[in-house]
């Protein structure tokens, strides 16, 4: 959101013995009011967007050096009677000049409460103890002075903390995960944190491919099958997700044409297994690695996802059907020497262990092989 531009204050004016103060020039641009510049701070949070716009005051003004004075004294501890437009208990509008505001694009929890999607005015109740965070419905005014309580969207509380000394009132996000960030109010030597978190980030990321694919973006079958993908490795939206996996293998006519390959066969099995159809699910998948796209790295990797499901019979099975398809390739070897040991062969598995070795395209993977030799040869399990 914009910030509504302030009247703009040109001059004082004698007349009659009073000043009068002008108002309405056009085309001029000013310092902020009390020179606190504007600043604003931006998270993601998956699809989400988590922003704070404010004006930043600071501790030292000219001779006066407000420190140790700011927090029970310039800004009271608990609501305040500024004077104004009826407001008597009234909070902090946690910055300078107009509203800080706070605005996300997605509903999201705020200390664990919902909060809609929008935009609001961000203030606060300090306490030596315990603060409480306001949002406001109304994000257009100046300051605290139009505050009503009856306009409040969520009221949260937190526990105020020591900072490092910041001169500037500074918001930050402290503390980031995938789905949940800490934003802060830092001033002086005092901080003031509260989280923002997104229950269903995945969900959220699924239904933006949904608009996507409504679009230009649905004219490959590609696209089709890596919106599938990524609902299965998540675990969302799978009844849809297996739709679309059909439509990236089979197309739409008229619409857009599929793609038989390994990636799109390999992704509608996972797909059949993840809603209970098994049978399809197992024909899907040996079409899959036995399709003339799959690469000895591809069907390497399907072995390793049926591992990671707990199916060691048939991924051995599989580093098999790659051995017997690409012998003596790079990572063919590998790929028995885990099968082998997910089956308790410890003795294949080394053996199949050192013809990897100098096979290793790289460093690290021939580190890798090493490591995992000497995990074997003491007679221990490998991942």
């Amino acid at each position: 959101m914009t910030r509504r531009a302030r009247p703009l204050l040109l001059a004082f004016v004698p007349f009659l013995g009073l000043s009068v103060p002008l108002w309405g020039a056009q085309g001029l641009t000013l310092p902020p009011n009390g020179d606190n510049p504007q600043a604003s701070v931006t998270q993601a949070l998956g699809p989400v967007t988590v922003k704070i716009d404010y004006s930043s005051p600071r501790v030292v003004r000219g001779p006066n050096d407000r420190r140790g004075k700011i927090w029970g004294e310039l800004i009271p501890y608990g609501l305040s009677d500024l004077g104004g437009n009826g407001c008597k208990d009234c909070p902090w509008r946690g910055g300078a000049n107009e509203n800080t505001l706070f605005e996300v694009s997605h509903d999201v929890k705020v200390q664990g409460q919902p909060l809609a999607a929008g935009t609001y005015g961000l203030h606060f109740i300090p306490g030596k103890d315990e603060w409480t965070v306001v949002f406001s419905k109304d994000s257009s005014s100046w300051g605290s002075y139009w505050y009503d309580a009856k306009n409040d969207a969520l009221r949260v509380t937190t526990k105020p903390a020591k900072s490092e000394y910041h001169e500037w009132l500074t918001y930050e996000f402290t503390e980031r995960e995938p789905a949940k960030v800490t934003a802060a109010l830092k001033w002086e030597e005092l901080q003031v944190p509260f989280t923002v978190s997104v229950d269903n980030v995945a969900q959220l990321w699924a239904d933006g491919m949904r608009r996507d694919l409504r679009q230009w973006s649905g004219f490959t079958a590609q696209n089709w099958s890596q919106a599938a993908a990524y609902c299965a490795q998540n675990k969302v939206n799978l009844p849809e997700a297996l739709t679309w996996a059909e439509r990236a293998v089979n197309g739409s006519p008229g619409y857009a044409p599929g793609e038989e390959s390994f990636a799109t066969l390999s992704t509608l099995s996972r797909l059949q297994a993840l809603n209970g159809k098994d049978q399809e699910a197992a024909k899907t998948f040996d079409r899959a690695i036995n399709h003339p796209t799959a690469s000895p790295l591809q069907i390497h990797f399907a072995a390793r996802q049926l591992l990671t499901d707990g199916k060691k019979a048939e991924a051995l099975k599989v580093f098999q059907l790659n051995a017997k398809r690409y012998p003596n390739q790079w990572p063919v070897h590998m790929g028995l020497m885990r099968g082998y040991a997910a089956i308790g062969d410890r003795k294949r598995a080394i053996e199949e262990g050192k013809l990897a070795l100098p096979q290793a395209p790289n460093p690290p993977n021939r580190t890798a092989i090493e490591g995992l030799l000497k995990q074997l040869e003491e007679g221990k399990e490998i991942n």
